[in-house]
């Protein structure tokens, strides 16, 4: 079992994306700094794909920038070797399966164990098709997370089953971005979830302000950002760190 629970261990937990590399990676270093300084409970790191399916404009423009500045998976590596020198909450990949692939799955899983990274997501494999990656992550005690859509159904119960680190609960249909609202009937998703399993779940997709970090928090045991931090970071650039450790602060004081 990795240090993923640990991020679960202090009331509801506020989970910060972070796209690698956008605008360059000194900057992701100070902002991901910034939001664990901040109250960040656990990081998602996006190594940047260049076709990320399950994202909408905001992160895949953060992908695009951040490939275009020479961004690779080497690189990506280094920087989580240097944020681990001070940064201890848990961190975990969020990237496309043929990026571990490319790279070499064992090679990939090895080096996120001599890191120190404790999970990887991956949005685009099939619950069904999880054992190409689940024996590898096992044997590098990197949790594989299931992530649990809307359209889930009758398979929500045996994704829970199976699940470790935490899951990641899709509030909304579509690619991630903010919403205004969230219409998703997430509370009997969760009530399925809990029946099934004791590993913490956390919603995202579409969550922006307070409030609805709140409401999402109120259901399950922690709400997911990722959008709302890009377009920080899009607006602010270089400078974003300040930026980001704000909302973050503001975000997990209303988890509270």
């Amino acid at each position: 079992m990795s240090n993923i629970h640990t991020a679960f261990e202090n009331g509801k937990a506020f989970i910060a994306f972070i796209t690698c590399g956008d605008p360059d990676l000194q900057t992701t270093a100070e902002v991901v700094r910034a939001a664990a300084q901040n109250g960040a409970d656990l990081i998602e790191l996006g190594i940047p794909f260049s076709d990320p399916t399950a994202e909408g404009p905001v992160i895949q423009g953060a992908n695009l920038r951040a490939l275009k500045g020479g961004v690779t998976t080497d690189k990506i590596f280094d920087l989580v070797r240097d944020l681990r020198r001070d940064v201890t909450i848990p961190m975990v990949f969020m990237t496309y399966a043929n990026v571990v692939f490319s790279y070499g799955t064992e090679r990939f899983l090895c080096a996120c164990r001599e890191i120190g990274i404790d999970g990887l997501i991956l949005p685009d494999l099939p619950f069904e098709e999880k054992d190409e990656f689940l024996p590898a992550c096992r044997r590098f005690g990197v949790d594989l997370i299931s992530l649990i859509a809307p359209t889930s159904h009758n398979r929500i119960a045996m994704i829970a089953k199976e699940s470790e680190g935490f899951l990641y609960i899709v509030s909304s249909l579509g690619v991630t971005g903010t919403r205004s609202e969230i219409t998703t009937d997430l509370a009997s998703i969760v009530r399925i979830v809990r029946e099934n399993t004791k590993t913490p779940c956390a919603i995202g997709f579409g969550i922006s302000t307070p409030e609805q970090a709140h409401k999402m928090a109120a259901l399950s045991d922690g709400a997911i950002v990722g959008s709302a931090i890009i377009k920080l970071i899009e607006q602010h650039g270089k400078a974003a760190a300040t930026y980001v450790g704000e909302y973050v602060k503001s975000m997990k004081e209303a988890l509270k």
